[in-house]
């Protein structure tokens, strides 16, 4: 659900408290917990990579959203929904296009391993900046195009596909942050009518629904080249797997909570900023469960596409910030 849910949260929040004054180790508060919530998500990354030696990866998919679905209808049973609703089908689109998006980062992830899969997600800020320019006629200014093209000169650094990592291992992977940014174009338009946890819980119940579809046609209709989409349910074996899977919805959740409490305590630019330490999280987690060491280009790449999506992060605060002005 990443940062833009996050801050929608904040959003919402300043629309309808009175302001705060933050106390003076706020900003250091809010780093705090963009770093907690970037390890969890790359533990949960890592969690998915040991679980995706045995199972498939929408049978993962599964099992990390049932998990977090029993936390968000509890705190919809607790507080009920407020909201005004009537965009059906664009919550039903966010939820498939997203669950879509996490079957790309999974596959991604055993194919291309934790580092470069990490890097690709990291590439829709963006992705985004663009679909929001093309899609909805958002004015870009002179320095969110010069992110645009230091990001796609990173993407260019990485995705050099060699004899043992294919040229559609690679797509894929890009593939989870062109539907990312396309998801977070729709939660913009949602998060105006619904209330964050009904676009939180459709995801989730999308994430259930379609990896249910993809096992069962897995099971009687087999299609090898459509392997990122259609698998198979294998039963746990032991109880360390099944701990594996529990872990696996408790850290994604987590992480998400760290996440939205950190944009609370800082500004969202710099918070956000904060966010891509997920990619050296993931390469020091996949070096030591084995993982070859990035090459100088793949540096080079995610040196760049940090860079650019830094420079889109802060070049959004800075207009809110003169729009506010």
């Amino acid at each position: 659900m990443g940062r833009v849910i996050a801050y929608l949260c904040a959003k919402s929040n300043l629309l309808t408290s009175k302001p705060e004054i933050l106390p003076a180790d706020a900003p250091l508060k809010g780093i705090y917990l963009m770093l907690g919530a970037a390890f969890f998500f790359a533990l949960t990354s890592a969690i998915s990579k040991w679980l995706g030696r045995e199972f498939h990866i929408v049978q993962l998919v599964f099992f990390r959203n049932i998990v977090g679905v029993v936390f968000v209808a509890a705190s919809i049973w607790k507080r009920p929904l407020i909201q005004e609703g009537g965009k059906l089908g664009l919550l039903i689109f966010r939820g498939v296009v997203g669950t879509l998006s996490l079957y790309m980062l999974f596959y991604a992830i055993q194919t291309l391993g934790l580092g470069r899969a990490s890097t690709y997600q990291y590439t829709y800020p963006i992705f985004l900046a663009l679909f929001s320019w093309l899609l909805i006629g958002e004015t870009l200014n002179p320095r969110e195009w010069l992110a645009i093209f230091i990001g796609f000169a990173g993407i260019l650094f990485v995705f050099r596909p060699d004899l043992s990592i294919s040229l559609r291992d690679n797509a894929l992977g890009l593939g989870n942050a062109l539907l990312t940014a396309v998801s977070y174009l729709s939660i913009r338009q949602l998060g105006l009518v619904y209330d964050t946890r009904t676009i939180i819980l459709s995801f989730m119940l999308s994430g259930i629904v379609m990896p249910v579809i993809s096992m069962l046609v897995g099971t009687y209709f087999p299609m090898e080249n459509l392997d990122f989409l259609i698998g198979t349910f294998k039963w746990p074996d032991n109880a360390f797997q099944w701990l594996g899977f529990l872990a696996l919805g408790l850290t994604a959740l987590m992480g998400q909570k760290m996440l939205t409490q950190s944009f609370t305590h800082d500004k969202a630019g710099r918070v956000a900023a904060i966010g891509y330490s997920n990619i050296l999280f993931s390469v020091l987690i996949g070096f030591l469960m084995g993982e070859s060491f990035p090459s100088v280009s793949m540096l080079i790449g995610m040196l760049l596409i940090v860079g650019g999506g830094i420079l889109i992060s802060f070049a959004k605060q800075k207009q809110k910030v003169a729009v506010k002005e």
